[in-house]
């Protein structure tokens, strides 16, 4: 028996035609159904599918916020407004209410010194009441009192001043202005003002006063309203805190630039009556 009968054959036995038959259908279908699904998807992108039926919602519910969203900001806005108006408003009342008491306090304080300088007038005009009253008993007791001798004569009377010398000249010159107008800073010659006629009358006689009436009250010797000579300087108001001067010219008579009414006038003692009285003559 030959070695090789008993040796199997290496070659691969050949396959089932119904086998590969059946492989071959079943690799049409594969083939098939891709094709298919092939077709099928190339219909789909050639023609997308779009659902719209859901974009009205959509947009109609973007348009409600939107109006709410604007209206919101429209009322932040109004408030805004409101509040902004609100604080000027408040602004705008403490700004007033800080004038009405700043105003409140000016009144105040003018009513303050209006009520003292009442009360000053008032003890003035009862000073002035006081030395007028002997002003006139001293006029009486010299009036009824007989001269000393032919050369005397009384105090007060009804002629033209006695005054000689540089008085004389004096009350000459304040005489010669009476009738002028009276002018705040005025010291001659066509207007005056109170201590601008008595400085320019002196002025005549060669003596120098102070400008203005509160020095003018200080310049000479103090003398008593009841013993006045003519040429003498009288002042109403405090020594050295005058409000006006005038010059005593004898009998009971001064002369003195009164205000821009009266201008220069000659007026007795009880006309206006003066504080006091000073002599540099």
């Amino acid at each position: 028996m030959s070695h090789t009968a008993h040796i199997r054959s290496h070659r691969k036995p050949r396959r089932n035609a119904s086998k590969i038959a059946m492989r071959a259908g079943v690799a049409g279908g594969v083939l098939g159904t891709l094709a298919v699904a092939g077709a099928s998807g190339s219909a789909s992108a050639a023609e997308p599918v779009t659902q719209t039926l859901e974009l009205p919602t959509l947009t109609a519910d973007m348009a409600v916020q939107v109006a709410q969203s604007a209206e919101v900001t429209q009322q932040a806005a109004a408030n805004y407004q409101l509040q902004a108006e609100r604080d000027a408003a408040a602004a705008k009342a403490a700004k007033e209410a800080k004038a009405d008491l700043a105003d409140a306090k000016k009144k105040a304080e003018a009513r303050k010194k209006a009520a003292e300088a009442a009360r000053k007038a008032a003890a003035e005009r009862a000073s002035r009441a006081a030395e007028r009253t002997a002003l006139s008993a001293s006029t009486s007791a010299s009036a009824s009192t007989p001269a000393a001798d032919s050369g005397a004569s009384a105090s007060v009377s009804t002629g033209s001043s006695t005054a000689t010398g540089s008085a004389a000249a004096v009350i000459s010159f304040v005489k010669a202005q009476v009738g002028k107008a009276y002018v705040s800073g005025a010291t001659g010659p066509s207007a005056y003002d109170c201590s601008g006629l008595v400085q320019t009358a002196f002025k005549q006689v060669g003596i120098s006063l102070p400008r203005v009436s509160q020095d003018q009250s200080t310049a000479g010797t103090q003398v008593s309203l009841s013993n006045l000579q003519p040429g003498d300087i009288l002042y109403w108001g405090g020594a050295g805190s005058a409000y006006h001067v005038g010059v005593y010219v004898g009998d009971g008579m001064f002369v003195g630039a009164q205000n821009p009414s009266t201008g220069v006038v000659e007026r007795p003692l009880s006309y206006d009556p003066p504080s006091g009285a000073v002599r540099v003559l």
